[in-house]
């Protein structure tokens, strides 16, 4: 690494080390690992890679698990099929039990796909083919219509009148600490209607939240962490359609994966496809246009996709594991290394608000903040090759609140630097929108989401 964190010096990129790792086992007598990962309508991923024939099982285990994982994150699924290495099966197998090191992952893909989650050895004989879709996503501009972002630390809105925007605002909330459903549905309608007031009427709603979606349908948001499970089925399932609803009879709602529309943004803007959109706020909220301009059905939650290989790398509390991109690229990265460089938050502030002392010392020329913003860049560019590893890349483009002001020039400079210097020949573009777009772009990519009922 010619480039090292200087807040973080244990880094270990993932992309580093399964190159290192695939180095190895060509040089050494190998044997061909063959992974597929089976989501809804039998649509799957493939991913084959060397792993070493004699020896080193213990490498072989640790390498294949970060692998599948990332995977699975990236496209989603429920079924794993592993081929070439009986011992990667076992431990793959136990590691996706309800006891396993990734039982969150595990259940989470159940309450995701509505199936129960296997892991399957797999003949090569036996091995799926490759099925894969392209999904059609937004671009709609006609109309009036309503773009609405659902943030974990702020709610975004614009209203939209063919394809210009009239008005858009930020309002603080606090969806992730609270438990009571009502309070989310009252703070999304009202966005809703301040939008509204600003139109003649309302032709359309498009809805970018941090999350899983299914027909409109909420199956998973961190959003909705505290909300019990009773109240989650009755209240929060239907909540973006029962508000639209409210918002008037007929109006056609579509809802997206806030990274999905981030890349959106990042697609219209450009007016090209291959983008990948990152997100960095309260987490890392990541999406995909592909080179037909659609999306490819992927969860690309790659908050939870390992980027750190080294196992004393900071623990994600919701998932249980380490090393994963919600702790370099959203609001906990910051928090995270400025507490390494040995700055003190005062007691009782949110993550927004720590977010915030950080931006405030950026702007004054604190040094510190300065290495804060200069170790999320090493950080993605040495990450960014890792996530072209399963992606076709033309275009990044970064977004959210720990990109605004100074500090996102800093992380998109460093990472540009990284990337020359290290790899030179992957020759994609890291950009960024104007401040402003920077900030409500989502909520505007998402008015173009619903067609219109003709």
């Amino acid at each position: 690494m010619k480039f090292v964190p200087t807040l973080d010096k244990n880094f270990r990129p993932m992309y580093a080390e399964f190159s290192a790792y695939v180095k190895s086992a060509e040089n050494a007598e190998h044997k061909t690992l063959k992974v597929c990962v089976e989501r809804n309508d039998g649509y799957n991923y493939i991913f084959s890679y060397p792993v070493f024939a004699e020896g080193h099982r213990a490498e072989n285990e640790k390498m294949a698990e970060r692998i599948v994982k990332t995977i699975l994150w990236v496209v989603g699924g429920y079924k794993i099929y592993i081929c070439g290495d009986d011992a990667v099966y076992e431990y793959i197998k136990a590691a996706y039990t309800n006891s396993g090191v990734r039982s969150f992952d595990k259940n989470f893909m159940e309450r995701v796909y509505e199936k129960p989650f296997e892991v399957i050895k797999c003949e090569e004989k036996d091995f799926p083919s490759l099925k894969k879709c392209s999904l059609s996503v937004g671009g709609h501009l006609e109309g009036c219509r309503i773009g609405f972002d659902a943030g974990g630390s702020d709610r975004k809105v614009s209203a939209v009148i063919d394809g210009k925007v009239v008005y858009s605002e930020e309002v603080v909330w606090f969806p992730k600490i609270n438990s009571d459903p009502d309070y989310h549905y009252k703070e999304i309608l009202a966005a809703m209607k301040t939008a509204a007031s600003k139109m003649p009427r309302v032709d359309a709603i498009g809805i970018s939240s941090a999350g899983v979606y299914v027909n409109n349908r909420i199956m998973v948001a961190s959003l909705f962490l505290k909300v019990g499970e009773e109240d989650f089925e009755k209240k929060v399932k239907n909540m973006y359609i029962d508000v639209a609803r409210e918002m008037g009879k007929d109006i056609p709602v579509e809802v997206a994966n806030d990274g999905d529309v981030t890349a959106l943004a990042g697609a219209i803007d450009l007016n090209d496809n291959c983008v990948l959109g990152v997100a960095m706020g309260t987490s890392e909220a990541v999406g995909y246009i592909n080179s037909d301009g659609g999306l490819n059905g992927w969860l690309s939650e790659l908050a939870f996709v390992p980027v750190d290989y080294s196992e004393n790398s900071m623990v994600d509390e919701w998932s249980g594991d380490y090393g994963c991109g919600v702790k370099y690229f959203s609001q906990d990265g910051v928090i995270k290394l400025a507490e390494l460089g040995g700055y003190t938050f005062d007691e009782g502030l949110s993550p927004a608000e720590k977010l915030k002392v950080i931006q405030k010392l950026m702007a004054e020329g604190d040094p510190l903040a300065r290495r804060i913003y200069e170790d999320i860049g090493v950080y993605l560019g040495y990450t960014l090759p890792y996530y072209a590893m399963f992606y076709d890349i033309k275009h990044v483009l970064l977004l959210g609140r720990v990109t605004s002001g100074e500090g996102g020039n800093i992380i998109m400079n460093k990472a540009k630097e990284v990337l020359a210097a290290e790899y030179p020949e992957l020759g994609f573009e890291i950009e960024m929108p104007d401040e402003k777009n920077r900030r409500v772009g989502q909520s505007i990519a998402a008015a173009s989401l619903p067609a219109l009922r003709r």
